[in-house]
């Protein structure tokens, strides 16, 4: 069995160990095993870093447009509502799926798991 590649399993919501069955059983919920081959995704866990990363990066989009609208045209606070919070949602939810699912296969692919440290590594 050919492994597919983590990131591109995970954004298109595809198994990390077969890249045939779905990751997800709903819209963000992700299934309890993969029907193809079988792989519990029980253990796995993304975590809040999908949601880090998008903060940042749309940050890092809606910012910037904001800022230079607003040093070029000066608009009501109004419009800046009206332009930039529907924005800043619509790649916020855009994004999430692909980015939790990228998270999740990369986490199984380099077998991550919580710190530990009461285990002894001898």
């Amino acid at each position: 069995m050919n492994t597919p590649h983590p990131v591109i399993a995970g954004i298109s919501g595809r198994c990390p160990r077969c890249g045939e069955g779905r990751l997800f059983s709903g819209f963000l919920k992700f299934a309890e095993t993969c029907e193809s081959c079988g792989l519990d995704y029980s253990a796995e866990d993304a975590g809040d870093g999908p949601a880090v990363f998008i903060i940042l990066i749309v940050g890092f989009i809606v910012v910037p447009l904001a800022l230079a609208l607003e040093l070029s045209v000066e608009p009501p606070l109004w419009l800046h509502v009206v332009l930039w919070l529907p924005l800043a949602l619509g790649l916020c939810v855009a994004l999430l799926r692909p980015f939790r699912g990228a998270m999740f296969t990369l986490q199984w692919h380099h077998s991550a798991r919580e710190a530990r440290l009461d285990e002894d590594d001898s």
